[in-house]
């Protein structure tokens, strides 16, 4: 028999299929939520292969012109801000925030510790103050801290602005056009083994510079002793390097040689308690991070503040306004000291602005020594979390216009680990005075004395570099600055 349902009869069934759809709906999403509930997120990312991952694109970048940083960006349009992959048998993330970095900079030792991939770590060596455990750290830093004290900063500014003055001026008389970042490079170099070690004699000079720069180059590759690698020929300069501070060493303590200097005050705690002296091994392998971290780093820095002044010509004219006003009491050529350089409020703003912008360290690599969460991402005990110094340098919602250089930013209160050049915590940058004196007194002697052309514009990054440089060298011709007091 044929059931004939009414309009009111047909719509109270439609009502009743409707109810229990919605309800059946509603209690999964229910269970859903129950079971996600205090989920931690997940990480997006793409890990690979078990020990190879990505670590062949990684490396791509970093032969590329585009820099090593580029394969970060690349991973963040692809997965977003937060992103995990895998290098070198390591899954590694990059923590965007200012609250993450916070998080691990606060807990260094604690839940963190120092991450370097293999090659970088070999390089240094395994006392380096970058290396050691937490039980060594705080020891090695102590003892390491008196070329960087008030002191010693104040007759380092005689010394390094007399070397800049002369060299400047040599240049500026031959006419010629030339790298900013090779004269940089030889610059610091040349101050850092004159205030570690009390080498000036051009031979050695060049020996040490040579396997230096052979270890630096070795910092991010593949690590295997393979003849004609990186890899294997920075480790050859490493040992090279070490049979000369071994010599050295031995020199100042048969009475040989001695000197007023870094090494020198390091021997003389020869016969104090272990816990007042460095061991030879430990004064060798931080000469060695010392003159590489003094170096690369800072002579970077100076070569992007040439190009930056030069294509932001407001910003260069307030600094030489600054500089100017600053000596016009003083006679011409009278060499500066640490009072002057204090007292370069504009200068230190641009300078500010430079690491800000060239990231001359681009992340800090730690280790999660247990599972924790940051951010809301759950991360395991052995992944390598690196602060991205870079992203947060660039991020709009910390800085306004982040592409515009822009010194006068920096009469505002920055937020708390936005600007992070130099690390934060108990491993912040022991050089960090040093380096902001080096880049002050470099400006200075720049600004005060010349106008300068970039020769070349191409922003084309150095291959095979950790750390960004321009592979032009940023060349300049130097031309002197009319002044009338």
């Amino acid at each position: 028999m044929k059931v004939i349902l009414s309009n009111e009869e047909l719509l109270f069934q439609v009502q009743n299929y409707y109810v229990i759809i919605v309800t059946v709906f509603s209690l999964g999403v229910a269970f859903f939520l129950s079971k996600s509930w205090g989920r931690k997120a997940e990480i997006p990312g793409r890990l690979g292969l078990p020990f190879i991952g990505e670590t062949l694109s990684f490396f791509s970048a970093t032969n590329s012109t585009k820099g090593c940083y580029n394969f970060v960006k690349v991973r963040r349009l692809r997965y977003g801000k937060w992103f995990k992959t895998r290098i070198l048998g390591k899954i590694h993330m990059f923590v965007p925030s200012t609250e993450g970095a916070k998080m691990i900079f606060t807990s260094d030792f604690a839940n963190f510790n120092k991450g370097y991939v293999k090659s970088m770590a070999d390089a240094v060596g395994k006392n380096s103050l970058l290396c050691v455990p937490h039980e060594s750290h705080k020891r090695i830093r102590r003892l390491l801290s008196d070329p960087f004290s008030m002191n010693s900063l104040s007759k380092f500014v005689k010394t390094f602005d007399k070397m800049l003055s002369e060299r400047l001026n040599k240049l500026q008389e031959s006419g010629k056009s030339f790298s900013i970042l090779d004269f940089s490079m030889k610059l610091t170099f040349d101050a850092m083994c004159n205030m570690l070690m009390s080498v000036t004699d051009d031979s050695l000079l060049g020996q040490i510079e040579k396997d230096c720069t052979a270890v630096s180059d070795a910092m991010l590759s593949f690590p295997f002793m393979i003849p004609g690698t990186r890899y294997y020929r920075g480790i050859k300069a490493r040992r090279r390097l070490m049979e000369t501070f071994r010599g050295m060493i031995a020199k100042r303590r048969s009475g040989e040689e001695s000197f007023e200097d870094f090494l020198q005050s390091m021997l003389e705690k020869d016969s104090c308690p272990t816990n007042e002296k460095l061991s030879d091994s430990e004064i060798m392998d931080n000469l060695l991070t010392l003159i590489i971290a003094g170096q690369t780093t800072t002579a970077a820095a100076m070569m992007w503040s040439v190009k930056f002044l030069h294509d932001n010509r407001e910003a260069q004219q307030k600094l030489r306004e600054e500089q100017l006003a600053m000596i016009k009491d003083k006679a011409d050529g009278a060499a500066l000291t640490l009072e002057d350089v204090s007292s370069m409020s504009y200068g230190l703003k641009v300078v500010k602005e430079t690491l800000r912008m060239s990231n001359v360290l681009l992340w800090y690599p730690r280790v999660a020594l247990n599972d924790c969460t940051i951010d809301g991402f759950e991360i395991k005990k052995g992944w390598h979390v690196n602060i991205d110094a870079a992203y947060i340098h660039y991020d709009p919602a910390l800085y306004k216009d982040p592409e515009q250089f822009n010194p006068s930013r920096f009469e505002e209160m920055q937020k708390s680990y936005s600007f992070i050049p130099f690390g934060s915590g108990p491993r912040t940058c022991l050089g960090m005075n040093m380096a902001k004196v080096t880049m002050l007194i470099f400006l200075h002697r720049l600004t005060s004395g010349y106008l300068w052309t970039v020769d070349d514009p191409d922003l084309s990054l150095e291959k095979k570099s950790h750390i960004p440089r321009l592979r032009s060298g940023c060349p300049i011709t130097l031309k002197p600055l009319n002044k009338s007091k």
